[in-house]
């Protein structure tokens, strides 16, 4: 995705107006016409004690030098610093990194996913919180995107990963959208969307929800290894995922194809 216009920055815009104690409801929009709001911008900016127990619980695996995906208001960086690591977050968002930086964040700049390349350095945790696993996209682009992270990646580095089982739901509107998917041939939680706040629309970008075995399916072969689940009542879960030893070399593995999910209910956004 190219940056990010001015008007373009959706839910930065619902960031710093939240900042700044105004009221801001974030809108998204699926390509299927299904609109709901998102979860609000004031859990951006929850501090340590309110975070989501099964987050609480993967972030105290984090150590040394920390890539933060989708950094948003900071939160995650914000944590890590007072736990003495160096954090570096990055965002598409401008505007979601001038929140950050204004908020205490000491290293935050703007950056894709995509744009992550080895010029930023060596890392011993990489933290996509907020569901930021469904950065990657979709099957293809995310294990192009792990099997970078690997190579830039220290011995026994760790993704520390938050996303959604888009199975667990009995919303017709999510199941209809997941048969949407299979027949598009994408993966049933890969979802189409943009955001709204105010004046600004985003692009239409992809977001991967995914259940545990898709996550396992989806780091096969990339570099990394199955990951430990931390699992709540509903459909969110957070992953601490290790690098593979040295000694398997990802390229040797055998190709798969993407999964097409079992048929069953959709993500629950």
């Amino acid at each position: 995705m190219a940056r990010l216009r001015p008007e373009q920055d959706a839910f930065g815009a619902a960031m710093l107006a939240h900042h700044r104690g105004q009221h801001a409801v974030e809108v998204i929009e699926r390509d299927d016409g299904f609109i709901d709001t998102s979860i609000g911008p004031e859990w951006y900016f929850a501090p340590f004690r309110r975070w989501p127990p099964v987050e609480r619980a993967a972030i105290r695996h984090a150590r040394g030098r920390v890539l933060d995906v989708g950094c948003g208001a900071g939160r995650v960086g914000l944590h890590l610093q007072g736990r003495g690591l160096h954090v570096l977050g990055i965002d598409l968002s401008p505007l979601a990194v001038k929140v950050a930086r204004l908020r205490g964040v000491r290293d935050a700049r703007v950056l894709s996913i995509r744009e992550i390349t080895p010029r930023l350095g060596r890392f011993d945790t990489f933290v996509m919180y907020g569901n930021n696993f469904g950065l990657l996209g979709g099957w293809r682009e995310g294990r192009r995107l792990l099997r970078r992270f690997a190579a830039m990646a220290t011995p026994g580095a760790r993704i520390i990963a938050s996303s959604n089982d888009p199975y667990r739901t009995k919303n017709p509107a999510h199941l209809a959208y997941h048969r949407l998917n299979r027949r598009r041939g994408r993966m049933p939680g890969q979802v189409r969307m943009r955001a709204r706040f105010s004046v600004h629309c985003s692009p239409w970008f992809d977001y991967l929800l995914v259940s545990p075995e898709e996550m396992r399916r989806l780091l096969a072969g990339t570099g990394w290894q199955a990951p430990r689940l931390f699992q709540s009542r509903g459909s969110s879960y957070a992953a601490v995922i290790e690098k593979a030893p040295e000694s398997v070399r990802p390229s040797s593995a055998p190709r798969r194809s993407p999964p097409r999910g079992r048929r069953g209910p959709p993500a629950r956004r």
